[in-house]
């Protein structure tokens, strides 16, 4: 028989590439990737694991990517809600973060939030915060695959003075981390509104240079469009056209309001879309026009925003909000499906971020970057379709097992790396610093 590190013999398992469900079968880990996926009986008798995981009620599924999180803000949560954006950010948060943020602010709430989104099932996440080597060392910390957002804005806080210092630090880091498998970096201005021409084209040259995507805000509310064109002249998607920012490397997020031309240098330009379904009915930005997007073949991803302003980490809440929201904007009940959305939090985030050759489907020879959901208990009972289950039935409560590169992360709900404890108690202290 020959030897694996891990058999985990699942009810079903849905590998994303092809789209398909396959009953009884087994994925076969070796050094950290897939070596096989094959029916259980068989894998069985050919390979001989140092562990062999059970999974006769679950649905195994790629581990979810959220394309766009501001990890460390989960100590934020709840701290002004109900609040449309500008008010929430300029009399609330940046207050509160010019106030707070440090190394140590953003490495507790990185840490939180990580364990937040391991035990929902997330795998990776697109990060994007002040004092991006915390968030690494947290990734690290939690075995948790990151993309860490090298962050520039005009204005100087705690981790910076101006975007040359931002982007400065943020490439140190990067350089710092490079060896790190599990670590990936992108650039990130925060938006337009907050990052000036000449950083726009800074950036876009970096990107070329160093070959990284580019996460940043687009388009999020209509009032961030009207500012643009009072104060240049143009809506801020041109702007960052001109910057020549947009093109195959943008990750934009939110991008709710789109105009019919935009959508179309969106597909145009192989464009990205962070959506952010829950984020953007919290705030009252807006419904993107998700099924005009797929229409003109645009790629579109999951996102949960921050905890501050979503307030959960749930890649798996997006995916219910984002296949309901485009079937009633739409008026087609087939507009966004589930299969769709499960390929939409998994394989379309990898890809926006460089990693669809590691990450995003069952596949063999990817990271065994997994999770496991049961569909047994009387919420998910009868189930004719597992993967229709998993995004209009089941929750992350059902999420029983993760793995990063075939290394558990959470077994039966109890997180493998991370102290649940400790990071109750580091909540509770941020607290009391924030109130």
């Amino acid at each position: 028989m020959e030897p694996v590190d891990t058999l985990i013999c699942a009810a079903h398992v849905a590998t994303v590439v092809p789209r398909q469900v396959l009953a009884e079968h087994a994925v076969a880990i070796a050094e950290g990737r897939i070596h096989d996926i094959l029916p259980t009986h068989e894998a069985l008798g050919r390979y001989e694991a140092r562990e062999v995981v059970r999974l006769d009620r679950h649905l195994l599924v790629p581990g979810f990517v959220n394309l766009h999180c501001h990890a460390a803000m989960t100590l934020m949560r709840g701290i002004a809600d109900d609040l449309p954006l500008m008010a929430w950010l300029q009399d609330h948060i940046w207050p509160a973060e010019g106030r707070h943020v440090s190394d140590e602010f953003a490495y507790d709430g990185s840490a939180l939030a990580m364990a937040e989104m391991l035990r929902g099932g997330t795998t990776c996440v697109n990060d994007m915060y002040f004092f991006p080597e915390a968030t690494a060392r947290a990734a690290l910390r939690a075995g948790m695959r990151a993309s860490l957002g090298i962050i520039a804005v005009e204005f100087p806080s705690a981790y910076a003075t101006d975007a040359q210092g931002y982007l400065h630090k943020g490439l140190a880091t990067r350089d710092a981390y490079q060896g790190e498998a599990t670590l990936s970096f992108c650039l990130a201005p925060h938006a337009p509104y907050t990052v000036a021409d000449a950083t726009l084209e800074r950036i876009a040259v970096l990107a070329e240079e160093l070959d990284l995507p580019i996460h940043t805000h687009v388009h999020e509310t209509l009032a961030e469009i009207e500012q643009g064109k009072a104060q240049h002249g143009m809506r801020p998607l041109e702007r960052l056209r001109r910057a020549r920012i947009v093109g195959p490397r943008l990750i934009a997020v939110h991008s709710v309001h789109l105009e019919d031309g935009e959508l179309d240098v969106f597909a145009r330009e192989g464009v990205t879309v962070a959506h952010c379904p829950t984020s953007n009915l919290k705030l009252a930005s807006g419904i993107a026009r998700v099924a005009d997007m797929r229409r003109r073949g645009i790629r579109v991803g999951l996102g949960t925003d921050g905890a501050a302003s979503n307030n959960r980490l749930d890649v798996m809440g997006e995916m219910r909000t984002a296949a309901l929201l485009a079937k009633g904007a739409s008026g087609d009940a087939a507009a966004v499906s589930a299969a769709d959305a499960l390929e939409m939090a998994t394989l379309e985030g990898a890809r926006a971020l460089g990693l669809e050759a590691g990450i995003g489907s069952i596949e063999r020879g990817k990271w065994a970057d997994l999770a496991a959901v049961e569909l047994s208990s009387v919420e998910t009972l009868p189930c004719f379709d597992p993967v229709s289950h998993l995004v209009y039935a089941a929750g992350r409560e059902h999420v029983t097992h993760s793995w990063v590169a075939g290394e558990a992360r959470l077994v039966e709900r109890r997180l493998v790396t991370l102290d649940e404890q400790d990071l109750r108690d580091k909540a509770i202290w941020w607290r009391k610093r924030l109130s």
